[in-house]
């Protein structure tokens, strides 16, 4: 697919579900990995992955077109584009759009669950995967001290001697 055809399609797109035009520029960018798209609020363009597309298809790929198509309608209509507005999420989900999209085959995988905070009152547990200092924190429940312990399962490895 060229850009000009991606051009069309999301053109299409903007018109059959948003009933508005979309009179600016989208692109495909072979570099985009860990997202399937971008808007740009200063330019308006939008950018798609195109390993997204060869991955999932075009299924997957109408579903990022209308979730950036909502930034784009939204932004410019002075509503609440951003993924946190209320607005953003209920228009994403009127239209049948992504919230998130699926990751590529062989990109990272999710990295486990290294620490756990227990607080000593309620032993209510909080998992975390970066190292945090407990002594700045409190327990959300009871406002209790919270004790670490580093998971064995993800500890890191010992070295060997040479």
């Amino acid at each position: 697919m060229t850009n000009e055809e991606l051009q069309e399609w999301v053109e299409q797109v903007s018109l059959a579900c948003f009933r508005i035009p979309f009179r600016h520029k989208a692109t495909f960018n072979s570099r985009l990995r860990t997202t399937g798209g971008r808007y740009f609020t200063k330019s308006h363009h939008i950018e798609i992955s195109r390993k997204h597309l060869e991955c999932f298809g075009t299924e997957e790929m109408e579903k990022i077109i209308k979730h950036e198509l909502c930034h784009y309608h939204l932004h410019l209509a002075k509503g609440g584009y951003r993924h946190r507005d209320a607005d953003f999420k209920k228009l994403l989900a009127m239209v049948g759009g992504a919230r998130y999209c699926k990751p590529l085959p062989g990109d990272k995988k999710v990295q486990p669950h290294r620490y756990r905070l227990v607080c000593v009152n309620c032993r209510m547990e909080y998992l975390r995967k970066r190292r945090v200092d407990p002594r700045r924190y409190a327990c959300g429940r009871c406002r209790g001290k919270l004790e670490m312990t580093v998971l064995a399962d993800t500890a890191a490895p010992s070295c060997a001697p040479c």
